[in-house]
């Protein structure tokens, strides 16, 4: 804190004015990092359901790859996997979470009709058409677990700078505005006190 401010009652006034506006931002901030807090463990419970879901649904599509194996051999099933043209389509849309922007992926079209996925019905077996469908079921999952994730990464970002913040109000900025509050106060008191003494000491000599 500075020791050259002027100790008038305007310097105290201000001081207060900016100790209200500290502890009213604190309070603020304090409410954010909560609520940011509270979305993020949301979206952690969430994001393990969807990782735990993930993984069965990767482990079925990695046995159904290997049955449609057994029954195709390794190079018909690459044939069929090189014969997919059409990639999905991602849309990207921003959702706002107390003030933090947070890209969420969307996926369009992830699960193809047997027409779509480009090889050919007729010299294929429903055990290709399984491990397809099982695997854009994984693509589908990875999609949501990337938007989840993402958010994550997001908000315990924000969390942090937000704990900061909060904790710079707390113990720097409002602790040394109510320093100077207090000095200004006693400077005016002993300003008043020395004006009393010597009007008092005046008056005695005038008497």
């Amino acid at each position: 804190m500075p020791e050259n401010f002027n100790p008038t009652r305007m310097e105290l006034l201000k001081a207060k004015n900016k100790i209200k506006l500290a502890l009213k931002g604190h309070k603020l901030l304090k409410q954010k990092r909560d609520a940011l807090i509270l979305k993020f463990f949301d979206i952690l419970e969430k994001a393990k359901d969807l990782r735990t879901e993930l993984n069965g649904l990767m482990a079925q599509a990695f046995s159904s790859l290997g049955m449609a194996e057994a029954v195709h051999g390794k190079f018909e099933i690459e044939n069929a996997a090189n014969s997919v043209k059409k990639v999905p389509s991602i849309n990207v849309k921003v959702e706002n979470v107390m003030g933090v922007k947070i890209p969420g992926v969307e996926g369009v079209d992830v699960k193809k009709t047997l027409s779509d996925r480009g090889y050919s019905i007729m010299g294929t077996s429903a055990k290709i058409d399984e491990a397809a469908e099982k695997f854009e079921s994984g693509l589908d999952m990875v999609i949501k677990l990337a938007q989840t994730e993402n958010a994550l990464k997001k908000l315990i970002k924000e969390i942090e700078k937000t704990k900061r913040r909060v904790n710079a109000l707390e113990f720097v900025v409002i602790p040394n505005l109510q320093l100077q509050a207090r000095t200004i106060a006693m400077r005016l008191d002993e300003m008043e006190r020395e004006t009393f003494f010597t009007l008092k000491i005046i008056k005695k000599k005038l008497a």
